[in-house]
């Protein structure tokens, strides 16, 4: 019995490492540093990159999926910022990172009928490796990076977090992150906000 009790706890002890280290955020950007660029496939088979926007003043990259309730809750709401912003220098990109194991429905030929079906006026991106949302350190969908591109083309981390306040319904937002960090960068001036906890599901890692 002694001994059965004692294999017992090591077993919830483990468990308890292992529980405690997926809860872990992973390591990334924060506000101030700097984004790689990156090279990822989009749902109409081409390569996507940050430099491909010669003209962009930013970016807002945004994390997301097809499959959780959160991100589709905030699908009209983020083709509303790219058509608000896109013309104003600061495009959209979706990129999709969830692991297909566990969440088939993300896959491309998926996400295609989604970009599709909703009409996007963004690209949406595959992370198959994981190895982009990692750099950034996204771990919701969505999940939003403001990126500010500086006279020496480095994109410059402004604001990182949710799209607003209001996770479920657009007419109760109150307060609108992603546009104020936006309408405060294009007006020469830093966001006040620069950092506001993402709610969502979180990214599907790879085992």
């Amino acid at each position: 019995m002694k001994r059965t009790l004692i294999l017992l706890l090591g077993v919830l002890a483990v468990a308890a490492i292992l529980f405690m280290n997926a809860s872990k955020p992973l390591p990334g950007y924060e506000v101030g540093d700097y984004a790689s660029d990156f090279d990822l496939p989009d749902v109409n088979g081409k390569t996507v990159s940050m430099s491909d926007y010669t003209d962009a003043k930013g970016f807002i990259i945004i994390f997301t999926c097809n499959t959780c309730p959160y991100a589709k809750a905030y699908e009209s709401r983020i083709i509303a910022l790219d058509k608000k912003y896109s013309g104003k220098g600061f495009p959209v990109i979706a990129i999709n990172p969830n692991d297909l194991e566990k969440q088939p429905g993300d896959s491309m030929e998926e996400m295609r009928k989604r970009a599709k079906d909703k009409a996007y006026t963004f690209p949406y991106l595959r992370d198959d490796s994981q190895q982009v949302a990692k750099a950034f350190g996204a771990t919701k969908t969505p999940h939003v990076f403001v990126l500010n591109k500086e006279d020496n083309d480095k994109y410059r981390v402004e604001f990182i977090g949710a799209i607003d306040d209001s996770a479920n319904d657009p007419s109760d937002v109150s307060e609108t992150y992603v546009e104020d960090a936006i309408d405060a960068l294009l007006s020469g001036k830093k966001p006040s906000k620069t950092e506001a906890r993402a709610i969502g599901c979180s990214i599907k890692w790879k085992s």
